[in-house]
């Protein structure tokens, strides 16, 4: 019987193929993370106001073409961080746009992420019940 496991390491091609695509992925979200650290340490920046520009940018970068290549290349290392959940917002807009004209615009990004905000606030409403949230002093 054919086994996942075998097929990655009894295939040296694979295994190679495998680790690269996972370096990639390390590469391009530890920069993507190593932006919002410099941007967490070295400017007045709110923690909420760099999530907002990295969803952002991540609309932006997709809407102008540059984004794609980049996902391309790195996979979830693209994909993962929050320039991700820009990128697709922007392409759930080009999908309903595509699909059913204007109106899509205003449906397109919410249908295209609802997984992701459900998750979200779910996981969010779960640990606010487990743990018990409080402002710091």
């Amino acid at each position: 019987m054919f086994h996942v496991k075998h097929y990655y390491f009894f295939n040296k091609e694979r295994t190679m193929d495998l680790i690269i695509s996972c370096l990639k992925a390390f590469l391009v979200g530890g920069f993507i993370c190593l932006i919002g650290q410099v941007f967490i340490d070295y400017t007045k920046l709110t923690p909420a106001r760099i999530l907002v520009s990295f969803v952002v940018s991540g609309v932006l970068l997709t809407a102008i073409g540059v984004y794609e290549p980049i996902v391309e290349f790195a996979g979830a290392g693209a994909t993962v961080p929050l320039t991700g959940f820009g990128y697709s917002l922007a392409n759930g807009v080009k999908e309903a746009i595509a699909q059913y004209g204007l109106i899509g615009v205003l449906s397109g990004g919410l249908t295209a992420t609802a997984a992701g905000i459900a998750a979200s606030v779910f996981f969010g409403f779960i640990m606010a019940l487990i743990f018990k949230p409080h402002d710091k002093n």
